[in-house]
């Protein structure tokens, strides 16, 4: 049995370099350690992940159930993946007192050092450089497999915990379970980002240019009259979206896998904002009586199986052939074939004006590579900027460990104050979280273990794809997909954005 301070002391290690072959090198070597039924609690857990999932407890519940340290290590991987099937497990009246009194018998346990991996951990806020190309690469080293086997593995099993512990356990014979088949969900593909669409044509050569919607990814599997559909993280929500499940079934093929997005639409066919897209995804509520307050649409844009055969490694002018041959024309996504890359723009303007994100770029001769941002995907998408004020921010971890990095950020209200609208800790260069850490100390008005509050003063142009209601923030608002573009030194925080311009900008959105 492995102890939790092994995790700890290789997550630090991983932490504490920025060298990619040193990061890959210590997860192999702690890997190797590993017994099978650990590997897969420890991979997401080096991640920044737990297998369970979002745990719901907040940061301050977590500081109440603090207890001194235990003087030596003594938990195991099991004994914390246990904990956290239970505090998942907790609902209902009662919940908060439960999880505390769980929280504190595992905190009891733990050494100095544990407690503060197990509070990052659980809040998510570990971030330790162990991405997924790190992660891979160490699987692949520690097994003494191709990275490529491993990589593709990882793809049809749509996790890499899985492939890790089957490859551990069993070599290379293990890994040959894992295949495109109906029913086995995987992981999508994903887009690079492109200033316009001219210059996406441009770097693609001749190119399907797709309307880029601003809905719920899904992949739709069919095996004669099963039907599954699953989310980009892989759940199944089969009896949530049955407008999905009919249109795969009227399909002219007998077994499919599709890649699409279901994106609720007007009767004019404008989408309704992302979150009344994904209320349908969350809702416990009566399937047929939510679709027939708030239907869902379905556009397809790719075809990994058709007729029993694999077609992700084909170029997707072939998958798009196969998807044309098993959809009617109204289930595919509006696209255009070009190598013009004004008549690119122009229907990146079309798409805009019928109010989706923008388009999608796509190299014709590009395969699908399951799970990483493919050269031959770029995504162009209009984005709204705001001057919003940093009203606090966080110590950051990892490389930026001993910097101010996730900012909180606001919105001048007219009436006094500011209203906060969100946290990011994208788009921050090392110099500018030197410089920022620097100004924000200077400002400093109190703190906490975590976060440095700080008087209001320093504006940040922020940019950000769309606004969402949320109970979360006071304003009722919060950004989506928020980072830095610049900081505004030529702005006081009287020039800031309002939150009655947050509110309009909402409020356009919604028609």
């Amino acid at each position: 049995m492995r102890l939790l301070a092994e995790v700890v002391r290789a997550s630090s290690e991983v932490a504490g370099t920025p060298s990619r072959l040193a990061k890959t090198a210590a997860i192999a070597r702690f890997l190797e350690r590993l017994d099978p039924d650990e590997v897969e609690i420890a991979i997401p857990w080096l991640s920044g992940d737990i297998r369970q999932g979002r745990l719901t407890v907040g940061f301050a519940a977590l500081q109440s159930a603090r207890r001194p340290p235990a003087p030596s290590p003594t938990l195991g991987l099991r004994d914390v993946d246990r904990a956290f099937d239970e505090l998942k497990q907790v609902k209902g009246k009662g919940a908060a007192a439960q999880r505390g009194t769980l929280l504190g018998n595992l905190f009891s346990k733990a050494t100095a050092e544990e407690q503060d991996f197990l509070v990052r951990l659980i809040v998510g806020e570990l971030r330790q450089g162990a991405l997924e190309g790190v992660m891979l690469d160490a699987v692949a080293a520690a097994t003494q497999l191709p990275p490529a086997d491993v990589r593709r593995a990882v793809t049809f099993a749509g996790a890499i915990a899985p492939v890790a512990a089957a490859a551990l356990a069993g070599g290379a014979a293990a890994l040959a379970r894992f295949s495109v088949r109906p029913m086995q969900p995987v992981l999508p593909m994903l887009a690079q980002s492109a200033a316009d669409a001219a210059s996406a044509v441009s770097a693609v050569g001749t190119a399907l240019v797709e309307w880029k919607f601003d809905g719920a990814r899904v992949q739709v599997h069919k095996a004669g009259g099963e039907v599954r559909v699953y989310t980009r993280n892989l759940n199944e929500v089969t009896s949530r979206v049955p407008e999905l499940v009919e249109a795969a079934r009227a399909a002219r093929a007998d077994s499919l896998i599709l890649d699409g997005e279901a994106i609720a639409l007007r009767a004019d066919g404008r989408p309704y904002p992302f979150q009344v897209t994904m209320s349908r995804f969350g809702s416990r509520q009566d399937a047929a009586a939510l679709r027939a307050e708030r239907p869902l649409s379905v556009s397809f844009f790719d075809c990994l199986y058709s007729g029993g055969v694999s077609l992700m490694d084909e170029p997707l002018r072939r998958r798009r052939e196969a998807l044309d041959a098993a959809l009617p024309v109204e289930l595919l996504a509006p696209a255009l074939v070009t190598a013009d890359g004004a008549a690119a723009e122009r229907f990146y303007r079309n798409a805009l004006e019928r109010g989706h994100e923008g388009v999608m770029v796509k190299g014709l001769e590009a395969p699908y590579e399951s799970g990483r941002r493919g050269a031959g995907w770029l995504k162009v998408k209009r984005a709204r900027t705001l001057d919003l004020v940093v009203l606090a921010a966080e110590w950051g971890h990892g490389r930026r460990r001993g910097r101010l990095s996730n900012l909180h950020l606001g919105a001048r209200d007219p009436a006094g104050g500011f209203v906060m609208l969100g946290k990011t800790f994208k788009g921050l260069t090392d110099a500018t979280l030197e410089w920022q850490t620097k100004e924000l100390l200077a400002r400093e008005e109190s703190r906490d273990e975590w976060t440095v509050r700080v008087r209001p003063e320093l504006v940040v142009e922020i940019a950000f794809n769309d606004l969402q209601e949320s109970s979360q923030y006071p304003g009722g608002l919060a950004l989506r997909f928020a980072r830095v573009k610049a900081y505004r030194p030529d702005k006081a925080a009287a020039d800031a954005d309002t939150i009655d311009t947050v509110r309009r900008i909402y409020r356009e959105s919604l028609g």
